[in-house]
């Protein structure tokens, strides 16, 4: 009973602590925004009206610990929620600091958690119509759902040129955390330019806004393109090597014969029953006593095998087997030689990029506003601790002070659960798992990353299969590797949003497909009925 009173009470301090915490960082000038879900969402943040947006948000304490957050309440939905800031945020000045909570309280399969940091509304949005297609400056979190999973950093940009908007994407983004715990995702942009993406304070990621290695596209684009108006000429001859004009086809070479012919020397096996089928009408069977010959035709019995069959070495018309002619040679086609005209692989000659620009800085557009737009296939996504500041000391102090003990205090309860499914891990074994999850986390795996997690997930909870688990996982990164030198360009993977787009698209060809599922079960159907064999000597 004391211990129960003692943790009681040191609960309740650290709650008190947590408070006056977050008092000091409202009084902070180094803190632009922050909203820590104390308090219910209604009258601050305002749910999108529009009518795909159906997902319901609540306000709820997340699961084992006395803290409150900003829930997803149910699955298969689009959620789209947004909090105008009191005052704008300039990126331009200084360094600026992004920084979220959120936790899968029921694991993460196919669902973006990710804010948009919105431009002022002047750019054309209403907080009530927020919706996918609301102007954003930065897009930051993460977004997994098949081979996607990866922790998104896009910069929305205006070519000074063209006055076009522009996503440039962060290269081979950090991986998400394939657990139900808390994590915090922070953004660091600092005035050089520079960018630190970190998960749970530990540094995922850092790039150069103006690199070119490090966005795609890059920011600064290039000094020249094709030109759009070159016209490949009509006499060039890209043919590297053509038939050879001289040669002619051999007076021997027949085109007509053909692949296989009849074995000659094949012989009947003795005992062949020619005259008999292969099936019979079978003796047992019986016309149904309401079968009506005007209505349902003529009545036949089903068919069996023919006994005798079974006995012989065959039944029916013997035919010779057929084996490959060896006077066999095609059709016949002249060889290849050099192109004395060859010219090369043509392209259109290079000109000026009409929207070339040089800058030191980017053009950030300010932030008026924080959203979530999300389409999700699990519920219990909670959002917690939203801030913007100016100062990474104070999104670190946060971490230390209000996420870490609310983390600890999950991953205890997981060790918990996890060594009673498997009896635990001994120390090699927790060692070698440790190591296979970083290993897991190499930015080349690419898409390959979601299937290595998941298999570590299933292995980690049963250690007898710790060989296995370290064999595939050398299988799949020597796989890769072997494609990245080998292999061509792969396809950026589409978020969970635009996945959403295609799956209208998606559920009208199914119809189309159940048509095609139907063609096909007949096709089975008439298959699978009794049907005449022409049977051959092998």
């Amino acid at each position: 009973m004391e211990e129960r009173n003692r943790r009681i009470w040191m609960q309740y301090a650290l709650l008190l602590l947590t408070g006056c915490f977050i008092s000091q960082l409202y009084a902070s000038s180094d803190v632009k925004f922050y909203e820590s879900f104390d308090k219910a969402f209604d009258g601050r943040w305002i749910v999108s009206e529009k009518e795909d947006y159906n997902g319901v948000w609540k306000h709820a304490k997340s699961e084992g610990y006395d803290d409150h957050g900003l829930l997803v309440s149910e699955k298969a939905r689009k959620y789209a929620i947004v909090k105008e800031l009191d005052d704008v945020v300039d990126l331009k000045d200084g360094t600026v600091v992004l920084q979220y909570e959120v936790r899968f309280q029921e694991g993460l399969e196919c669902g973006g958690a990710y804010l948009k940091y919105l431009r002022p509304q002047e750019a054309g949005w209403i907080p009530k119509e927020f919706n996918n297609e609301s102007p954003y400056t930065i897009m930051f979190g993460p977004d997994r759902c098949g081979s996607t999973n990866k922790v998104h950093f896009i910069l929305k940009h205006k070519n000074p040129k063209s006055w076009e908007y522009i996503e440039h994407h962060l290269k081979f983004p950090p991986s998400v955390p394939s657990d139900k715990l808390t994590h915090v995702y922070t953004a660091v942009l600092k005035p050089d330019n520079e960018v630190l993406i970190l998960i749970d304070g530990e540094e995922k990621k850092k790039v150069n806004f103006l690199s070119n290695d490090d966005f795609e596209p890059s920011l600064i684009p290039a000094k020249t393109i094709p030109d759009p108006d070159d016209k490949k000429p009509e006499d060039w001859d890209e043919r590297a090597k053509i038939p050879d004009p001289d040669a002619k086809k051999p007076d021997d070479w027949d085109e007509d014969a053909p692949m296989e012919i009849e074995d000659e020397d094949a012989e009947k096996p003795a005992g062949w029953l020619d005259d008999e089928p292969e099936e019979i009408d079978d003796p047992e069977g019986t016309k149904p006593e309401d079968w009506v010959d005007e209505e349902d035709g003529e009545w036949e019995a089903p068919k069996i095998d023919n006994p005798k069959c079974e006995e012989a070495p065959g039944c029916g018309e013997w035919k010779r087997s057929m084996k490959s002619n060896p006077a066999y040679k095609g059709k016949w086609h002249a060889p290849l030689i050099d192109n004395p005209n060859y010219k090369g692989v043509w392209k259109p000659r290079d000109i000026p990029n009409p929207n070339y620009f040089e800058l030191d800085r980017p053009n950030f557009e300010p932030i008026a506003a924080i959203g979530i737009e999300i389409w999700t296939m699990q519920d219990s996504i909670l959002f917690d601790n939203i801030m913007i500041a100016s100062d990474e000391k104070v999104a670190e102090t946060y971490r230390t002070t209000t996420w870490k003990p609310k983390f600890d205090v999950e991953k205890e309860k997981q060790k918990a659960e996890e060594a009673a499914i498997s009896g635990g891990l001994n120390g090699f074994q927790k060692m070698v798992f440790d190591l296979l999850f970083k290993v897991a986390d190499i930015p080349f795996l690419g898409e390959h990353k979601s299937k290595v997690l998941d298999f570590l997930e299933k292995a980690e909870k049963q250690p007898n299969l710790i060989v296995g688990a370290v064999i595939s996982i050398i299988i799949i990164i020597f796989t890769v590797v072997l494609m990245l030198i080998f292999g061509g360009k792969k396809q950026q993977p589409a978020t969970t949003t635009e996945v959403a787009k295609k799956s209208d698209g998606a559920e009208a060809s199914s119809s189309n497909s159940q048509g095609d599922t139907e063609k096909k079960e007949e096709q089975n159907e008439d298959a699978t009925a009794p049907r005449r064999r022409v049977r051959r000597e092998n």
